[in-house]
């Protein structure tokens, strides 16, 4: 067991690793060699990475990749993506490449809104709160005007600010629900930073409200925050053909196609076990592009889950239907996301990828953004009802496991030409590796 550490923070990166080599991993050189192999050589931009975060000992790759051809309200893309799972740049491509000669992606932003709350508790007469909440608004408004002012310049601010009572589920329990335009950015430091003024302002108008008594004054403040369930910072996007221009084999009819992937949908909007694989599919594509952007992927997934089960049943995040002859799918889905501040100013690669996306605000990257989702989906639901989804995995997972295995240049040029003709599955590779190795 290692033992207690004080001042590790203090400690410079050397030091840091010496300190896991020796209290982790038995003083191994190799560890050390990894960590420091993975340094950046260029000591800016190393030092860049070190001072995002905390405890910095080494840097963490993931492949950064491109899937073009996607056209999307009419405009081509090639979309940035940040993912290690294989497959799923291939999907997209694959999926995005089907979609142009069909009139490509639609999408459209239905609404931009944010939200965060003052957790709080009062203990009095319910109609004194709600004359004091009208009384003081205005005021709550004013107080952050300093906070504001920047962000009211290009078109956002505080839209709103609602008492609610919830004292059903929990005792004395209020809420000051706010709402929130931020425009471009990602906005959370924005949001959080007008909560813990209007919470501030919140209790200094109580204790001088002359209608309260002594114990109503004491409002209590619980904590101020913004919430990542943005069911107001929708986009939606969406392809549609005529049936007949569906995929068909000998086997499987266009019109069959169409009927078999609508059921599929449909079984994720019924079946919990199926949706949340469903909608991890979808968060395949949506997380790439959004690490690739430098945006907050842990939130859009807390988010995209959370709206998926608004209904009080969680279920698919996209829908299928045959309307006139046309095969209509589509998502919507809230996205709360950025174009300036945080790492979009700051990491390198982030910045090269809102480049190649021809620099777009935060409503266009919404738009890229759910297409990326939409795509990533398609080609899954695809791959389930033709092929089967392990046929293509296993071809993209067929170079990690050649790694795994330390195979040669030449082992992986014969072994890649095989398994062109032949079904991949883990214990073939290994039996075709050892027969080269024999």
């Amino acid at each position: 067991m290692a033992p207690v550490v004080s001042g590790f923070s203090k400690l410079s990166k050397t030091d840091k690793i010496k300190w896991l080599a020796e209290h982790h991993f038995n003083n191994d050189q190799n560890t050390i060699d990894t960590l420091v192999n993975y340094w950046n050589s260029d000591n800016g931009l190393q030092q860049l990475h070190d001072e995002f975060t905390e405890n910095t000992i080494s840097n963490y790759y993931l492949p950064f990749s491109v899937a073009p051809n996607f056209l999307i309200n009419g405009k081509r893309y090639t979309l940035p993506m940040t993912i290690e799972e294989s497959s799923v740049v291939a999907a997209a491509s694959k999926a995005a490449k089907f979609w142009q000669t069909r009139g490509g992606f639609k999408a459209e932003v239905l609404s931009t809104t944010k939200v965060g709350q003052v957790h709080f508790t009062y203990t009095g007469d319910l109609k004194k709160l709600h004359q004091f909440f009208t009384k003081i608004k205005p005021r709550l408004f004013t107080s952050v005007s300093s906070i504001t002012q920047n962000m009211e310049k290009r078109g956002g601010g505080v839209k709103d600010i609602e008492l609610k009572n919830k004292t059903s589920e929990i005792d004395n329990y209020y809420q000051l629900h706010c709402t929130f335009e931020t425009v471009d950015a990602m906005g959370a430091n924005f949001i959080n930073s007008c909560l813990e003024q209007f919470a501030k302002t919140l209790q200094f108008e109580a204790k001088k409200y002359d209608d309260f008594s002594n114990h109503e004054k004491e409002i209590e403040i619980i904590m101020s925050i913004l919430s990542n369930y943005v069911p107001q910072c929708l986009v939606k996007a969406s392809v549609t053909c005529k049936v007949e221009e569906l995929p068909s084999t000998s086997l499987l009819s266009s019109h069959l196609y169409a009927k078999k992937f609508i059921r599929a949908v449909r079984i994720a909007e019924v079946e919990p076990y199926r949706a949340v694989t469903h909608n991890k599919g979808i968060m395949n594509g949506i997380d790439a592009v959004v690490l690739a952007t430098g945006n907050d992927f842990r939130a859009i997934e807390a988010g995209a889950h959370a709206y998926a089960a608004k209904d009080g049943k969680y279920k698919s995040l996209t829908h299928a239907e045959i309307k006139d002859n046309q095969f209509i799918f589509s998502i919507e889905i809230p996205l709360a996301l950025g174009t300036v501040g945080g790492l979009t100013s700051l990491h390198p690669l982030v910045k090269l990828a809102l480049q190649l996306l021809g620099k777009p605000d935060a409503k266009k990257l919404m738009k890229i953004t759910a297409v990326a989702g939409l795509a990533q989906n398609f080609a899954a639901i695809n791959s389930l009802i033709t092929t089967g989804i392990q046929q293509g995995h296993m071809k993209m997972h067929l170079m990690n496991i050649l790694n795994q295995f330390k195979a040669t240049n030449t082992e992986k040029e014969h072994l890649i030409k095989y398994f062109k003709t032949n079904a991949v599955t883990h214990s073939d590779v290994v039996t075709q590796i050892e027969k080269l190795r024999a």
